[in-house]
């Protein structure tokens, strides 16, 4: 999509997509070594009552499903952060997941106006619609190339 495609009040949809118990061994392993991620038989008698995915590896996801639903091949190239992140439910392996965005705002910066700002609502759902995940992120779009100093 392109920057001028996104407009306040849009929701984007995509998915589903999950994570095996191999994957969220695995990253949980290099990322996130806590033992409810880690080890299916200790976990299985944790307050979880089973191996969850780590909350890290859950906003990965729906950072890969932001890229391919709205992301690729448009002018987004940064962004300087988020301003909450929600882990409202455990991820479990195999769960199908969904992607939801709310376009939130969408401006020109005024500071450069080379720059599109658009902030959104990212929402992970079960397969029943229950949110696992909440994050209210921002991107910037490059919209124009700014002009080259001229050379001496």
């Amino acid at each position: 999509m392109k920057f001028a495609d996104f407009h306040v009040g849009q929701v984007l949809r995509h998915g589903p997509a999950s994570l095996s118990e191999d994957e969220i061994i695995r990253f949980a392993k290099d990322w996130d070594p806590q033992w409810f991620h880690t080890d299916p038989e200790a976990a299985a008698c944790g307050p979880h009552r089973g191996l969850i995915a780590s909350g890290w590896q859950t906003c990965a996801l729906a950072m890969r499903m932001a890229c391919e639903c709205a992301l690729q091949g448009s002018e987004s190239f940064a962004s300087p952060g988020v301003d909450a992140i929600q882990w409202l439910q455990p991820v479990r392996p195999g769960q199908l997941l969904s992607f939801e965005a709310e376009v939130l705002e969408t401006r020109r910066s005024q500071k450069r106006p080379e720059l599109g700002v658009l902030r959104w609502r990212w929402r992970l759902l079960s397969a029943d619609g229950v949110p696992v995940l909440s994050v209210d992120a921002t991107s910037l779009f490059l919209l124009t190339t700014p002009p080259l100093p001229e050379l001496p």
